[in-house]
């Protein structure tokens, strides 16, 4: 639809300074270059595809926010120079900064020579204007013209507001005659040393990223080994490695993001759920829990209406919504993505990524979230990347890959970095 949901300004106020900044990027790696021309015809097309839109407030009390259409867009821009292949992490991290879903652009495309002879290739686009699913449907629509579902068109601003008004109310006034719910528990603040300010340990950035490739036909031997999915395989991972950067606790709290979207649109449609992760489970455990949890969505306490946080003021949906979907981990397995993704025109992909990173992060302000792993499967080859949120366990970006390497073998699958 072309309103906000109540997720989309959760991600929209991360922009604002509310919030843990989030920021969704796909990467194609080839082994040649790439001629800008080609390039060029995607960034036309994605300009003037779904991505091309900015968010527009209401004046009126209570009417969510609307999209807009917006051709305005950051040129498509590569490197002049090749840089380290073993950079081009650091290089795609970059790549985030000043993205606006409000004043736009929220989108950039970008791409890299490699000193190898090969090129990176990075779409990165702000979480308010899509999730994970949503971002590689717009790059297919943008390279093969897969069509895409229609934007519902929404109603005016004073019939949104009634709408929006009538469904706080009365949700509120239900769940009150219920009792008022609980205050949900404060979100700890995660101190670092690396974050203190007294500390004579020089700035460092807030998060460590690495990404790796394993063949699809391993990666399903060992799970069904382990009598578990690729899915519940893909969180054992990601919990074991917590454990080996030195997390004390007994139970790792894992959040799990949810595709809930029932034909191909770019926007967040998605929920998150949560399961409890111990240290003697396995990924035959995994599967029983994770089925289970999809049962059980992430809601807002006590019944209260999520649709609250969008007619108060952003500070107090900020505060009421702090944390909200923040575990120790997050395993977010984006799924298969579409085969028009492994070549740029005449270019072979020999690699493909999807991951989320966070710009502007200060060490001061980390999450709950010490690990993230993004999943994703494209043809004959599943890649696993990462970003360690936890620079005091977890110092470089070198050791977060030296840590994927140890838990990887010691499961038995074999790797490549990315």
């Amino acid at each position: 639809m072309n309103r906000l949901s109540v997720l989309d300004e959760i991600f929209l106020r991360s922009h604002r300074g509310l919030g843990t900044p989030i920021v969704l990027q796909g990467l194609w790696r080839t082994a040649e270059p790439v001629h800008p021309a080609l390039l060029w015809r995607v960034h036309r097309d994605l300009r003037t595809g779904p991505l091309g839109r900015r968010v527009v407030r209401s004046r009126v009390p209570g009417a969510r926010p609307r999209w807009q259409p917006n051709e305005s867009a950051y040129p498509f821009a590569m490197t002049t120079d090749p840089i380290p292949a073993a950079t081009m992490l650091d290089w795609a991290d970059r790549q985030g900064d000043d993205l606006n879903p409000e004043t736009g652009p929220g989108w950039r495309l970008s791409a890299a020579r490699l000193d190898d002879g090969g090129c990176v290739v990075a779409l990165t686009c702000s979480h308010a204007l899509a999730d994970g699913r949503a971002l590689t449907l717009a790059i297919d629509n943008a390279l093969s013209g897969i069509p895409l579902a229609a934007p519902v068109a929404g109603h005016s601003d004073w019939a949104d507001a009634r709408s929006m008004w009538a469904t706080v109310l009365g949700g509120t006034a239900r769940a009150l005659r219920r009792g008022i719910p609980e205050r949900p528990a404060p979100v700890a603040h995660r101190k670092t040393v690396a974050g203190n300010a007294k500390s004579k340990r020089p700035a460092v950035a807030a998060s460590r990223a690495t990404a790796f490739q394993i063949p699809a036909r391993d990666w399903n031997r060992v799970a069904v080994a382990h009598q578990g999915t690729a899915n519940s395989l893909f969180v054992h991972l990601i919990a074991k490695m917590l454990w080996a950067s030195g997390f004390t606790a007994d139970t790792i709290a894992a959040s799990l993001p949810v595709d809930t979207r029932d034909e191909p649109r770019v926007d967040n449609d998605m929920s998150m759920t949560e399961i409890a992760i111990a240290r003697d489970d396995t990924p035959a455990s995994l599967r029983r829990k994770a089925r289970a949890a999809y049962e059980h969505r992430m809601t807002s306490p006590g019944g209260i209406p999520e649709e609250l946080l969008q007619v108060v003021p952003d500070r107090l949906a900020y505060r009421l919504a702090k944390g909200a979907g923040e575990r120790d981990i997050l395993c977010s397995n984006i799924g298969n993505l579409p085969e028009s993704l492994l070549a740029l025109g005449p270019h072979a992909c020999t690699g493909v990524a999807a991951r989320a990173i966070h710009p502007g992060l200060r060490l001061d302000a980390l999450p709950r979230t010490r690990l993230s792993g993004y999943l994703t499967r494209i043809a004959d080859t599943y890649t696993l990347s990462l970003v360690g949120l936890d620079p005091d366990a977890v110092p470089t970006s070198a050791a977060l890959t030296a840590l994927a390497e140890a838990e990887l073998s010691a499961l038995g699958l074999p790797h490549a970095r990315w």
